[in-house]
């Protein structure tokens, strides 16, 4: 199964959307890997020189985590996912993987170690795309507190046709 397999028409179970994430890991090859973090490390000269390494090694290493936690999670995940946001999610994904394919010509770009990632931290495992502890710029970091994940640059970003931050689950930081 992957996850052009799930059945949006009923409830979908966390167990079902990681089953699929499984079946979409079962298909990426150590290239894929490759043209991702070659096309990660191109496009980082965009960000702040101070947190180019940081990032590129937080992400590279986010991906082959992310696809080794989903190979091999065995856990029995109670509930179900909501549809509507997981579609949205999905569809949000579809639209950034062509944005990114047009603006930077990468016809060679493997999208799905970020699909993995991006789904399964935030439908499977009810956390940030961006781990706790990630940098941004004026020394802020994602953060939990009391349970609720919180984000420095949400708010900036809901409207970044290449950003996650749409279906992330953290919140704005207060006082942002």
């Amino acid at each position: 199964m992957i996850i052009k397999d799930l059945d949006f028409s009923g409830k979908i179970k966390k167990n079902d959307l990681l089953e699929a994430l499984k079946g979409e890991a079962n298909q990426l090859h150590i290239n894929d890997f490759i043209k991702t973090c070659s096309f990660l490390r191109k496009n980082m000269e965009y960000v702040h020189p101070q947190f180019q390494e940081e990032y590129i090694k937080m992400y590279t290493e986010g991906y082959l985590r992310s696809y080794k936690d989903v190979k091999n999670d065995k856990t029995s995940y109670e509930g179900y996912v909501d549809n509507d946001e997981l579609e949205e999610a999905i569809v949000l994904l579809n639209q950034q993987k062509k944005l990114m394919k047009r603006e930077f010509a990468q016809d060679n770009l493997s999208f799905i170690p970020f699909m993995i990632l991006s789904l399964y931290t935030t439908f499977v495992q009810d956390e940030p795309v961006h781990p706790v502890g990630t940098p941004f710029p004026g020394g802020f970091v994602v953060r939990i507190e009391k349970e609720i994940y919180y984000c420095p640059v949400k708010e900036n970003n809901k409207n970044n046709p290449l950003a996650v931050c749409g279906f992330c689950i953290a919140e704005q930081e207060p006082d942002m």
